[in-house]
């Protein structure tokens, strides 16, 4: 495991407990991108970044996903008037900045740079995980994925929170390092070494990228 700068001792604490081996990688994967919407990937929203360059390795993701007929599952965060206005979603009481993902605001809207295509899914969702409260487990059981590569923001927060029910939801997980973003890098880098210890694989996107490649095509 990498230390990424937690010293030498955490990582044997860690290793003595077993954590930190690879995950099965199957031959069918799908690529979920969870709440790379303009709220999070624009530093002039309130819960907004600069995740350029988050997006622009995404897509790199996205572009080796399309010829390996690999889905790709977009997901957002979005609140009707009513769940921001009130006391219905308590995450908001803690998360303030959340409430202006409202339904059909500028916020809740994919990244334009994104290569969104036609045939790609998207789940909308009122909480961390991309799984909880969606049908997102039902559609890649559906799709029969047996691997999952999970991309987007944030680190600390969706990401980790889509990540930990992928695997248990029995899906293995995969996350491309460059694809997913925070807006601190602390929060960011602990949640990439709590991701590989005890969930997932924190990857490279050109590892992913050649994962990808390296999928077993179906006849024409």
């Amino acid at each position: 495991m990498s230390d990424a700068g937690y010293g030498q001792e955490t990582n044997r604490t860690y290793e003595r407990a077993g954590f930190g081996a690879p995950v099965r990688r199957g031959d069918r994967p799908a690529l979920v991108v969870v709440d790379l919407t303009r709220g999070f990937t624009e530093p002039g929203f309130p819960s907004g970044a600069d995740l350029t360059q988050v997006v622009r390795a995404t897509g790199e993701l996205i572009a080796a996903a399309r010829p390996a007929d690999v889905p790709v599952v977009f997901t957002a965060i979005s609140y009707t008037p009513a769940e921001t206005a009130g006391d219905a979603v308590t995450w908001l009481h803690k998360a303030q900045g959340m409430r202006s993902l409202v339904e059909g605001s500028e916020e809740v809207a994919l990244d334009p740079r994104l290569p969104r295509e036609p045939q790609d899914h998207l789940i909308v969702k009122k909480g961390a995980s991309a799984f909880f409260g969606t049908s997102l487990a039902a559609l890649l059981t559906g799709l029969g994925r047996d691997t999952v590569l999970v991309c987007g923001a944030t680190t600390s927060g969706c990401v980790r929170a889509t990540a930990v029910d992928a695997v248990q939801s029995g899906f293995s997980v995969l996350v491309p390092r460059e694809c997913v973003g925070d807006r601190a890098p602390g929060p960011h880098e602990a949640s990439l070494f709590d991701i590989q210890a005890k969930y997932g694989d924190v990857i490279g996107v050109k590892e992913a990228v050649g994962y990808l490649d390296g999928l077993p095509r179906t006849a024409p």
